[in-house]
């Protein structure tokens, strides 16, 4: 599909990838979803989504605030509402979705990195050291906290596979989906996990974060920050046949809606992503020693450099 020039100025461009602010968040997926449904009934992605910025602010019964620092709010934010504008291209394009099957994307999205938070007895690490099961525990908290409370219990098995397409290790050929439908729910979370955090304007700054989790939990055979900056466009080259493989091309869907909500068809997430791979490359190419001074953005270099202080001493 041939691209048609944007109707966005670069400012609004950058605002697609701001989603720090989770009632103006909310607010844009609902109205992205009444679109298509307009009587779509949200109360229980409404609970859920309170649930969640519960569990992340710490005011959840008998849980810690989760501290992981990649896998923060904000990287949540930007999966849902990544997951609601795929939602809304596959909707336009030739699959359309029933309520309940919104509503469950919606949720699976907001609860596919809870796992990730401690309960109050949970007093070491940040959270990160539970990378590699991280999905099972935010099953689990599902299963126990929420099924049969704010989520129909109907809605917990499929709820649970469709979470478990975002894990990477995870071949989708060997999980048994309760239906098509659901491996494409699952399809969609699966690729909004990948399009949207790696679409964030602050993507290659936060690699450092991600860094300090995957040391935590000893997880990727990495010696420093700069053999994951190496290693990321070999992941990203590996991804994309993911993404157009085991995921079905999903994130493709997202033309259709920038085309109905901005009417410009181009993929405003591949493009961001390109532009950061880009940025990458450059990086690589100059000496090591200048690598971080290159990553400029909301001064997440001194916070990496503060957090990796404080753990030494």
């Amino acid at each position: 599909m041939m691209s048609i020039k944007s109707n966005l100025v670069p400012s609004e461009i950058r605002e697609l990838f701001v989603n720090h602010d989770s009632v103006e968040t909310r607010r844009k997926a609902s109205e992205i979803v009444h679109s298509i449904s307009p009587d779509i009934d949200l109360t229980t992605v409404r609970n859920v989504y309170d649930d969640v910025m519960c569990l992340f602010s710490g005011s959840y019964p008998k849980y810690n605030p989760i501290q992981t620092p990649y896998h923060d709010l904000r990287h949540t934010l930007d999966v849902f509402i990544c997951s609601v504008r795929m939602l809304h291209g596959v909707h336009l394009s030739d699959t359309k979705l029933s309520d309940d099957e919104i509503s469950l994307i919606m949720i699976a999205a907001l609860l596919h990195d809870v796992g990730y938070a401690q309960k109050v007895e949970e007093t070491a690490g940040t959270g990160a050291q539970f990378t590699k099961i991280h999905i099972t525990r935010g099953i689990g908290f599902m299963e126990q906290n929420l099924g049969n409370r704010s989520i129909p219990s109907a809605w917990v098995v499929p709820l649970g596979q469709i979470i478990r397409c975002t894990d990477l290790r995870v071949n989708l050929s060997d999980l048994n989906f309760a239906s098509p439908r659901i491996k494409l729910l699952g399809q969609i979370v699966g690729s909004a996990d990948i399009v949207g955090q790696m679409a964030d304007r602050n993507y290659l700054e936060k690699l450092l974060f991600l860094f300090t989790e995957f040391k935590e939990a000893d997880y990727g055979n990495l010696v420093d920050t700069n053999d994951l900056l190496k290693k990321t466009h070999s992941f990203y080259e590996s991804i994309r046949k993911t993404l157009d493989g085991e995921l079905g091309g999903i994130y493709q869907r997202l033309n259709f809606h920038f085309k109905d909500w901005v009417g410009d068809d181009r993929n405003y997430y591949l493009t961001s992503i390109e532009h950061n791979i880009q940025y990458l490359d450059k990086i690589i190419m100059s000496n090591e020693s200048e690598w971080l001074s290159m990553l400029k953005r909301h001064g997440i270099v001194q916070r990496f450099k503060k957090i990796t202080t404080e753990s030494v001493v």
